[in-house]
């Protein structure tokens, strides 16, 4: 009878506290109108600038934060991770326009070819995008032609943002391991 009574008495404690908390909390989802975050139409722009990665030097742009123990064996330094704060500029001269800054990280992803693992986010401090960034993660195989890589996302002017960069070298020095690569998003944003 005591265990039947405590059953009961369980089984109302745990159908008020049930109510409770879904009385409480509402679902952790919901459909929206875009329109209700003061989204209007989607465009596509296109952003034309240029990267430049310092990896060497006294205006280091990109170090190195971790290895793993086989990198410096590694012909192709698989397991390097850099973090960088790579300038943007409107011109391939580090002296011509700051656009802004491209601020993330790489690695060294590939055992068989310079394939890095690109997680960038490009932050603009220049014009009607200032204060805006787009997100990049992607595969760059840096030593080709062309590469394209994915923009997964935004902020500002740039919310709801995909698209895509092409990738192009301009300069490359090996020895120094600093690049200014030339880029050309294409992104849809509201």
């Amino acid at each position: 009878m005591a265990n039947s009574i405590f059953f009961l008495l369980f089984t109302l404690f745990e159908l008020f506290s049930s109510t409770i908390v879904t009385a409480e909390h509402p679902p952790f989802y919901r459909t929206i109108s875009p329109t209700s975050l003061g989204l209007r139409r989607e465009k596509l722009s296109h952003l034309h600038f240029y990267f430049h990665d310092l990896a060497r030097g006294p205006r280091s742009t990109a170090v190195i934060v971790a290895k793993a123990n086989i990198t410096d064996k590694s012909p192709t330094l698989f397991g390097q991770v850099r973090m960088a704060d790579d300038p943007l500029t409107i011109g391939p001269s580090m002296e011509s326009k700051l656009i802004g800054k491209a601020q993330g990280m790489y690695a060294y992803a590939s055992q068989n070819d310079f394939g890095l693992m690109m997680v960038m986010n490009f932050e603009f401090v220049e014009g009607k995008f200032n204060g805006s960034t787009i997100s990049l993660l992607g595969r760059n195989d840096i030593f080709a032609t062309v590469r394209e890589m994915p923009i997964v996302g935004g902020s500002g002017h740039f919310r709801f943002a995909r698209g895509y960069a092409l990738v192009k070298p301009y300069f490359f020095n090996v020895p120094a391991q600093n690049a200014t690569v030339e880029y050309d998003v294409y992104v849809f944003h509201y």
